[in-house]
């Protein structure tokens, strides 16, 4: 039978996930949505009868409700996460898993003892140029230092509400946040970061870090939401070459003296999908989840980091893990 899914969050990243559930995800379905403006009930025109919750403690109640998919405002998902996991239920949560170090923390407390999949939905790395990247990695040698970067529009989610006064760190380039720590298969030490406006202050719009692992190896970040088009981007700089991942362009690049220069377009698939699909499949055959809540709080602790160094005029902080 298919995995019954109880949606959190219908907004407009939450509708895709709800399109997904309904259209393309066979081996799960949709059985109940939970909203702010339940009255107008689920507004989704391929979903009569399923059932619309005001309160997300009904729907994680409702026992058709298998595992629980957490699409809310960042601010909301400590209580929201934490009731899912002591109904002992499978949890997916959009990054980033928090606001804070301290309420993501306190999920994960909860995640450990629910003995449930529980899962950070870090979906650009299921990016096909990431993935191309990744398969490609050991190309560039031993890596010398690593650059990424993320600049989008003005506007979006970051210094809303649901971000808790806080910026473009969270709402992208924490992204950026997982990937270091990824494509490096290392913990950050240290950082350094500026910002043009440092909260609670003002919500940062842009912020140029400088990330050290623990074994010494250097992680430049750009994040940004000032300029028309958007870039995404990460380079990895080796000892036997540079290759470069463009997931906004879909393609990936390498120049090398001994493999020699590449270009590898890349095929788009929505990362919203890979990612639930990833989800499904770690529930109904009891694996561990390709990215843990582990995973997103170690990303929202270095954004906790940043903020304090930024806060410091730039001075290097060593990111607390706890």
């Amino acid at each position: 039978m298919p995995l019954g899914i109880g949606l959190i969050g219908l907004g407009r990243h939450g509708s895709r996930y709800a399109k997904h559930l309904l259209h393309d995800l066979p081996e799960a379905r949709l059985v109940a949505v939970a909203r702010r403006r339940a009255e107008g009930g689920t507004g989704l025109p391929d979903a009569p009868g399923i059932p619309c919750y005001g309160d997300y403690r009904a729907l994680i109640a409702d026992p058709k409700v298998e595992a629980v998919v957490v699409v809310t405002p960042p601010t909301l998902n400590r209580d929201i996460c934490t009731s899912v996991a002591q109904a002992r239920k499978a949890l997916l949560v959009e990054k980033p898993l928090a606001t804070t170090a301290e309420d993501a923390r306190a999920i994960m407390q909860a995640a450990e003892g629910s003995r449930q999949v529980m899962m950070t939905a870090h979906t650009l790395r299921f990016d096909a140029a990431v993935a191309a990247l990744r398969e490609r990695q050991a190309q560039a040698g031993a890596l010398q230092y690593l650059s990424l970067a993320s600049r989008m529009e003005p506007g979006g989610m970051s210094g809303e509400s649901g971000f808790g006064g806080r910026g473009c760190v969270l709402e992208i380039g924490i992204h950026l946040l997982d990937l270091a720590r990824l494509l490096s298969e290392d913990e950050i030490h240290t950082v350094a970061c500026e910002m043009d406006s440092v909260p609670p202050a003002g919500a940062e719009q842009r912020m140029l870090g400088r990330l050290t692992t623990r074994r010494g190896l250097v992680c430049l970040l750009d994040v940004s939401r000032v300029t028309s088009g958007r870039i995404g981007r990460v380079e990895l700089i080796g000892r036997e070459g540079q290759l470069s991942a463009d997931w906004c362009g879909q393609r990936v690049t390498q120049v090398s003296a001994r493999h020699g220069a590449g270009e590898w377009p890349t095929v788009a698939e929505p990362t919203v999908l890979s990612t639930l699909r990833a989800f499904v499949r770690s529930v109904r055959d009891g694996l561990p989840p390709p990215i843990s809540i582990e995973d997103g709080k170690r990303a929202v602790e270095i954004a906790e980091a940043c903020y304090a160094s930024a806060r410091q005029g730039g001075r290097a902080v060593t990111v607390e893990y706890r």
